[in-house]
This record gives structure tokens, sequence and C-alpha cells, in this order.
């Protein structure tokens, strides 16, 4: 049976395929706009790994080759295109992500995709997080609650306390993360985008 391609694509995939729903790119480029972006800061990025993802996901009929050119005395650079199966399958790998609480590069690299998924499903998703993130809090809590009860040092609880200050954290910054998508104060989706001079200035810089 063949892997689910969902199942195998990794979050820097994910971002590949993703920059490669807003044009078609070559992977130098894709390295300077990820790292323009500060993506970075979600996951590793390098030369080394970004090439072997894209030819990862070239075989995996996620993205294909759109031309290849040679600027001056600069190695050619192969342009590459998404495929229709690649932009169903970063959607389809975003909503797996985006509800769940237990892989926190995935959460985080869903979260900074899913303005890819429309609004409905976004806030849906959300509200299964939500549930999932109250049940984890009400663990902790309740766990740290009765291990002091018993006199357990607090020397020892150091890391559940962060735990449950983080994700009470969370809880409610995304309960007002719901409401603003519940409103019209946040814009969402392709059309919300502004094309603006400086997103421009970058992807030509990032071209270079």
């Amino acid at each position: 049976m063949a892997k689910d391609p969902v199942d195998a694509l990794t979050p820097l995939g994910v971002m590949v395929l993703a920059l490669l729903r807003e044009s078609d790119m070559h992977p130098y480029e894709m390295v300077r706009l990820l790292r323009a972006r500060h993506d970075d800061r979600l996951i590793t990025v390098t030369n080394g790994t970004l090439y072997h993802t894209v030819a990862r996901l070239q075989r995996a009929g996620l993205l294909a080759e759109v031309g290849t050119d040679r600027d001056g005395k600069r190695p050619e650079r192969t342009t590459y295109t998404l495929t229709d199966a690649g932009r169903e399958t970063v959607v389809s790998w975003v909503r797996r992500a985006l509800p769940r609480i237990d892989r926190e590069v995935d959460a985080r690299v869903a979260l900074a995709e899913a303005h890819n998924l429309e609004r409905t499903d976004v806030v849906a998703l959300l509200h299964v997080r939500r549930a999932a993130l109250r049940d984890s809090h009400a663990l902790h809590h309740d766990g740290l609650r009765g291990a002091r009860t018993k006199g357990v040092p607090a020397q020892v609880l150091v890391e559940i306390e962060r735990q449950e200050a983080l994700l009470d954290a969370e809880l409610r910054w995304l309960d007002s993360l719901l409401t603003r998508l519940d409103g019209d104060d946040l814009p969402w989706g392709p059309d919300a985008f502004d094309d603006s001079d400086r997103y421009r200035a970058q992807r030509k810089a990032a071209q270079q």
C-alpha cells in the first residue's frame, strides 16, 4: 500500500509547498524567503536540507520542474511549480496538524500556514485544539494540586508548574484568536494579502 503523502510530509516540506502556492520558485529563492521571513525560527533551514526536501517532494509528485535558467556565471537554477496533488496535500497536512497538541513544531508550522485554509475550517479545527488544551491544562492543574496536598517537594514540580502556565497562556491566547476570527477585524485568506511594494521587494531580493 502506498504511503499517504500527508504522513510523509515534514514541516519543512509543508513550508516549501506553501511557498509554491504563492508562485513558482527555485530552491535558492525558497531558502532566502524563509530566512527573510524568519521562518527559520520554526524549523532549521539549510541549503542542503531544503534541496533534499525539494527532491523528495518532486519524487512524490507534489511539485514539478517548469524550467532551468542560468544568470551569468551562476549555477543553473531549476524552477518548480506546485502540482494539484501538492496543493491538496499541504492543506490536508495543516488540517491534521492544527488541532493536535502533542507535536509542538508541527503545531507552530500549522498555525503559520493556517491562512491556506478557509476561515470556517480554521475556527472548527481550533475549537478541537482548544478542547484538547483544556483537558491537558485540567490534568496538570489537578495533578499539581494533588501533589502539593501530599507534600511532594516543590523542587520536583517546577516543570509541571511551567507546563500548566504555558497551557493556561495558550488557552487565553486561543480564545482571543477565535474571537478575532469570529469578527471582521482579522482579514483571512489569499485575497486578504496586500501585494505591497515591500512584498515585491522581498521576492526580488530573494531571486538575486
